[in-house]
């Protein structure tokens, strides 16, 4: 590592629609076979793919009319994607249009096959897809092929009680089936066992603010190979790394 500037490596020809650009892009994944990247630039309501061999200027639209937020791809190269329009997330093979509904897609609402505003999605190695229902303050499950999720993380409402999740974000998922969320409107990542009925507190619930301590509005969450987690600490325009 040691670089201490980024490279620009898609858009960066400012705001707007052209193929050479992005509007408010909200996520991006890496596909580990080709080494593309898949951006969903959430403001121009469409899935790009950008190779990274050198010399390219543009990406190509791989799905438009989407309100993507969150991107996730499976062992298998399937391509997952939340749309907080339809508040559900498909499933695509690369090339697919269409894709398979995997999550949601029954209107918004608070039933265990409704979601309400998903953002970030996480899936496992069963195709096992986790998603943050933002706006029902909860993280839910579906199970391949399920027709309903089952709540593995607050759906208690909004609060900041330790069952209580506020507009969830950025989820990883451990090979126990641990939850790692990024609990954004209270401002703390949570961790949730395996059938846990409450979480835990691992970094931030120290207020709103700048500190060391603190975030303002926590949004995404990776975690590296010696099990640092880093934070997208969004209104702190910052980026923390702890050691978990």
């Amino acid at each position: 590592m040691g670089d201490t500037n980024g490279q620009v490596v898609a858009g960066g020809n400012g705001q707007g629609n052209r193929l050479d650009q992005l509007d408010r892009p909200a996520d991006v994944l890496i596909d580990k076979e080709t080494g593309s990247l898949f951006i969903c630039d959430r403001w121009n309501r469409r899935v790009v793919r950008w190779s990274r061999r050198s010399g390219t200027t543009q990406g190509e639209i791989l799905i438009d009319n989407i309100a993507c937020c969150g991107l996730a791809m499976d062992d298998q190269r399937y391509l997952y994607i939340s749309d907080t329009d339809k508040h559900e997330v498909r499933r695509y093979q690369i090339g697919d249009k269409n894709g398979t509904l995997v999550a949601g897609g029954n209107s918004r609402g608070v039933g265990l096959n409704q979601l309400n505003w998903p953002t970030y999605i996480f899936v496992d190695q069963q195709q096992t897809v986790y998603v943050s229902d933002d706006n029902n303050h909860r993280v839910m499950k579906w199970n391949k092929g399920a027709k309903e999720g089952v709540v593995v993380a607050g759906g208690q409402g909004e609060g900041n009680a330790l069952t209580q999740l506020s507009y969830p974000n950025g989820l990883f998922v451990d090979t126990l089936g641990t939850i790692y969320v990024a609990d954004s409107g209270n401002n703390r990542v949570m961790r949730w066992p395996k059938g846990a009925k409450q979480g835990t507190v691992i970094v931030g619930g120290n207020g709103l603010g700048a500190g060391a301590n603190q975030f303002n509005w926590p949004i995404g969450l990776s975690f590296d190979r010696h099990d640092n987690l880093y934070v997208v600490d969004h209104w702190n325009h910052r980026v923390q790394r702890f050691s978990i």
